[in-house]
């Protein structure tokens, strides 16, 4: 089943009604955003969430899941973006092809919101931009399409004043706006605003990018609403359990105290 159809199957345990959105486990990832998705200032390759991410999946999963890694600094959604001129370019909606269509993702990350606000575009305007972005995508290619909410920040006054045009109210609205994008267009929504918790020490010294704390807290806030929605994620442990070694010895510690 993929990601974008309407049909899905629910499957019901006790009272909770959990809808599935991937049955089968997941083949590629393309993470598709801006500096923070390219790796920010993590210490390494594989410390960035994205990295961190198909780890998470490759490990719980039979088979591993291959990445393609297409953030760009400074990148924003679209051309209309009022601060295109001064951003990473390609923008989101023209490179879809190269970025997004030739990697076949059955499963896409989506991760804007950050440099728009920052960069002056309108919020109604970015959610028009956001929509038109996920028609396109699934147009050419209809993987699950994960969006999550802008990162948290500490320094908003950057000595850089084509970026200074946000604050964190601002980046809740955007957050809001995100979340309502991902209910109407059948994405997942991930809350990274929550998971940050206001918590400066997972930002780097430049105040703007995750440093590996958060990183980590990112990709573990992805993995938790994946894990949530798609019970691909569970097959091999499933299969495991009728045949994994019942490993567990307490004795010694019964032992302690005479038990």
């Amino acid at each position: 089943m993929s990601g974008g159809e309407t049909l899905e199957m629910t499957v019901q345990h006790g009272a909770l009604m959990h809808k599935d959105r991937h049955p089968t486990e997941f083949r590629t990832l393309v993470t598709l955003g801006e500096s923070t998705t390219a790796g920010g200032w993590s210490s390494h390759p594989n410390r960035c969430w994205a990295s961190r991410l198909a780890a998470l999946i490759s490990d719980i999963q039979a088979h591993p899941i291959t990445l393609h890694n297409v953030g760009i600094g400074a990148n924003v959604i679209s051309t209309a973006s009022p601060c295109y001129p001064h951003s990473g370019k390609p923008a989101a909606n023209e490179r879809l092809d190269k970025h997004v269509f030739a990697h076949q993702p059955d499963l896409l990350v989506v991760s804007y919101g950050l440099n728009d606000a920052r960069g002056g575009t309108p919020l109604d305007l970015f959610g028009r931009e956001l929509a038109t972005l996920i028609d396109a995508i699934r147009a050419g290619v209809d993987p699950l399409i994960v969006l999550p909410g802008p990162y948290f920040m500490t320094d908003f006054a950057v000595d850089q004043p084509h970026w200074a045009h946000a604050n964190i109210e601002l980046f809740h609205h955007y957050n809001d706006r995100i979340a309502t994008i991902a209910r109407d267009k059948y994405c997942l929504y991930v809350d990274l605003l929550a998971a940050y918790n206001g918590t400066p020490w997972m930002v780097h010294h430049d105040g703007v990018h995750a440093n590996d704390l958060g990183h980590l807290i990112v990709a573990n806030k992805i993995f938790e609403v994946l894990a949530q929605h798609c019970s691909g994620l569970s097959l091999h442990t499933r299969a495991l359990e009728q045949s994994a070694p019942r490993w567990r010895d307490e004795s010694v510690l019964r032992a302690d105290y005479g038990h």
